[in-house]
């Protein structure tokens, strides 16, 4: 299934309110969100038949878009309705889903106020975005060339497909030098985040974060930041300058596709998977699954 290109895919696509058959899913050559990306998105995971954290992860959408100066024409409820229908109808218990927003083809200019805003949900097996085998031993990260943009240069707090540009292509230019991914820098030169995914880093049993002031405070930290303070672990966010990479022992990366990801280096710097990484892990792992797990506190 994974090397069947996207559009060549069987099953179904809710666009625009109703299920349609995925290879009718298509938009114009001159839709707006192509050519100026006005287009806003969202990435969510369904575990056990239950999208995990479904409700934020549309009231974000909504937000986006919000941020870029549209209106989405679905209420949060019907996105959640859509979602949900989308995962049923493509037969999926574990998936991975994509909510995406943007306007269309009516007008192809800068401005496009009369542009019609629109709405899909795809929904596909998507098992581990890393390869297993790095996955265990922990990814290989590049050290990115572009920065993540000031908040007063971009909308540096919706998820936009703009944004996602320098992504691509740092993303790349890591794979060709034989990386996982890279991770990135912000506009004043501190650590802030990979490609799609936020990273955490472990030191004399304290976890250390960059503070989410200029990328997504993404859901997947939030949810980890959580389940490491009821493992009764330190937690510290804070800026954390690019010379401080080689003092700490662990690092992983989170994020709905990266989900717990252990990471083994970042350019020159190495770390080695450890109990920190694996805990929380587990415990994610088994929040998105809704199993109960006793722990005691670290």
């Amino acid at each position: 299934m994974a090397d069947i290109p996207f559009d060549q895919r069987d099953g179904f696509i809710w666009f625009n309110g109703e299920l349609i058959p995925w290879a009718d899913a298509k938009i114009h050559l001159l839709t707006h969100g192509l050519h100026y990306a006005s287009c806003v998105f969202e990435g969510c995971r369904a575990y056990n038949g239950e999208i995990f954290k479904l409700r934020e992860h549309t009231e974000r959408l909504v937000n986006s878009a919000d941020i870029l100066g549209f209106k989405i024409p679905y209420s949060v409820e019907e996105i959640d309705d859509a979602c949900r229908a989308e995962l049923k109808a493509q037969g999926l218990t574990d998936g991975y889903l994509r909510p995406v927003a943007w306007r269309g083809s009516e007008g192809l200019g800068v401005s496009a106020q009369k542009n019609k805003i629109n709405l899909a949900v795809a929904a596909w097996e998507w098992p581990s975005y890393f390869d297993p085998e790095q996955r265990k031993r922990g990814i290989r990260l590049d050290m990115a060339k572009y920065r993540r943009p000031s908040p007063e240069t971009a909308p540096s707090h919706a998820k936009a497909s703009g944004l996602y540009m320098i992504c691509t292509i740092s993303k790349h230019a890591a794979e060709d030098k034989g990386y996982a991914d890279a991770m990135m820098l912000d506009y004043r030169g501190y650590v802030a985040e990979a490609t799609g995914a936020n990273i955490f880093f472990v030191k004399d049993g304290v976890i250390h974060t960059p503070v989410a002031d200029c990328f997504l405070n993404g859901i997947t930290r939030k949810t980890v930041i959580t389940l490491a303070e009821q493992r009764g672990f330190q937690l510290i966010e804070r800026h954390i300058l690019p010379e401080e990479l080689s003092t700490f022992e662990e690092c992983f990366i989170v994020g709905t596709a990266a989900e717990v990801t252990p990471v083994g280096e970042i350019g020159p710097h190495k770390y080695t998977p450890g109990a920190i990484s694996a805990a929380l892990y587990d415990d994610y792992m088994a929040e998105v699954r809704r199993e109960i797990r006793v722990h005691a506190s670290a």
